[in-house]
């Protein structure tokens, strides 16, 4: 039996591209431009510049499709870094509960997206 969406596998897959790359952006240029509300202003140089370099360069281009499996790779790495960075401690395990539920979501996303590829609505399809 065939599940009611199965037709539509590419357009939904490049439909999770797309708004994972555009979401990811955003958090680029909150963080470089000061958009969105800014980053706090205790935040570390190479988080606002390497954090936010890659949040704005991955997700335009996982956004697009362009070399989205090694954009995409890269940006779960960073996402992974974050958590165990920002998030982890062993006195809170849980994500949900020591705030670092989008990064670890982020980063399985962005892996998935690795290892999947562009798909279709993608400069790397055209």
């Amino acid at each position: 039996m065939t599940a009611f969406l199965t037709p539509f596998e590419g357009q939904i897959y490049a439909a999770l591209r797309i708004v994972t790359g555009f979401l990811f952006t955003c958090h680029g240029l909150q963080k470089i431009f000061g958009l969105f509300g800014g980053m706090p202003a205790e935040a570390p140089a190479f988080v606002v510049w390497v954090a936010g370099g890659i949040e704005l360069v991955g997700g335009a281009m996982v956004l697009v499709g362009f070399q989205t499996r090694w954009a995409a790779f890269l940006c779960s790495g960073l996402m992974a870094s974050a958590y165990f960075m920002a998030h982890h401690s062993f006195s809170n395990l849980f994500p949900i509960a020591n705030g670092g539920e989008p990064a670890a979501l982020y980063a399985f996303v962005f892996l998935y997206l690795s290892v999947k590829g562009s798909g279709t609505w993608s400069v790397d399809r055209a």
